[in-house]
């Protein structure tokens, strides 16, 4: 085992029933030399909470219900220049722990990525899970402009700055949306790096539900978009209700000319459309807004930094 800690750097790992696994990763960072261990602990119902206590870990356990919440608890907690941000599971391994914190301590991220996608064992993703996996990024990047790979992975590092500067609200698996939405919104420099994905041990049970938190997880994205490229955001409902407003016209119009008048049918296509033609001016107009909040926010955090 490594005798010098890494002090500078805590790992954090939120955990909910991961008494399978939380032992052999905190030995794994140990003997990588890092020994700033802090459990925040879903009120496990099994032995996940005594395991890291006799691993020599801080756990404290998260208020209320969900990862989100632990994630907020715990990082309003944290003070040390650099964390390390990993799940509990057994699926992600502490030897990456270098490869995260190597573009922190050079200065050219505030913010890492681990990308499960290059380099992950068979079984580590069921068909379903990478499929939406795929879908959510490619989303992502689509209203964000910005392709950060694995938007949604359980391994990241921050600096300190960059902790003090997120605002998160999410309590549940939307957090890590979350964060690479809020990362983008407050321009911090975001590094993907490679890391290994392992299948989930068979002891450990996922809590995460593929529809439901997929599901999730895209609303997070897309309701976000409206202070970040709202433009997009309101464009789709614009698009929803022109579209529905046309298709609607052509029926009308298609019975008035065999002679059948549909008024209540012609006021609903009329109001349809101006409302999707609303949509989209509202989007540029709040276009506009964002794109002057976000050069004088740009001008504030660089007179503080």
């Amino acid at each position: 085992m490594t005798e010098d800690y890494r002090e500078d750097v805590c790992i954090l790992i939120p955990t909910l029933n991961e008494g399978a696994t939380i032992g052999q990763l905190i030995e794994d960072f140990n003997t990588e030399g890092f020994g700033n261990i802090f459990v925040i602990d879903g009120n496990s119902s099994d032995d996940t909470q005594e395991i890291a206590n006799k691993m020599g870990a801080r756990v404290v356990a998260q208020t209320g219900k969900g990862k989100g919440q632990a994630v907020q608890d715990a990082l309003a907690m944290i003070d040390d220049p650099y964390v390390i941000m990993i799940d509990g599971d057994g699926t992600y391994l502490a030897k990456d722990v270098h490869s995260m914190l190597e573009p922190l301590e050079a200065g050219r991220a505030d913010h890492v990525i681990g990308n499960r996608f290059a380099d992950f064992d068979p079984g580590a993703f069921t068909k379903l899970n990478l499929i939406g996996n795929k879908i959510l990024n490619k989303f992502f990047s689509v209203i964000y402009r910005k392709n950060l790979v694995d938007i949604l992975s359980g391994y990241r590092g921050f600096t300190n700055q960059a902790i003090r500067e997120l605002e998160l609200h999410e309590t549940g698996f939307e957090i890590e949306s979350e964060i690479a939405v809020d990362s983008m919104k407050k321009e911090h420099r975001v590094e993907v790096v490679p890391i290994t994905y392992r299948p989930r041990p068979d002891e450990g049970d996922t809590k995460l539900n593929p529809l439901k938190d997929g599901f999730g997880i895209g609303s997070t994205i897309y309701k976000m978009a409206k202070f970040h490229n709202p433009m997009f955001y309101f464009g789709i409902m614009g698009a929803i209700l022109t579209l529905s407003g046309i298709l609607l016209g052509i029926y009308v119009v298609s019975e008035w000319m065999i002679g059948i008048t549909h008024i209540p049918m012609t006021t609903l296509t009329a109001l349809l459309i101006i409302s999707g033609i609303q949509m989209f001016i509202f989007g540029m107009l709040s276009d506009l807004v964002v794109s002057l909040h976000r050069e004088t926010m740009r001008t504030l955090r660089r007179q503080q930094r």
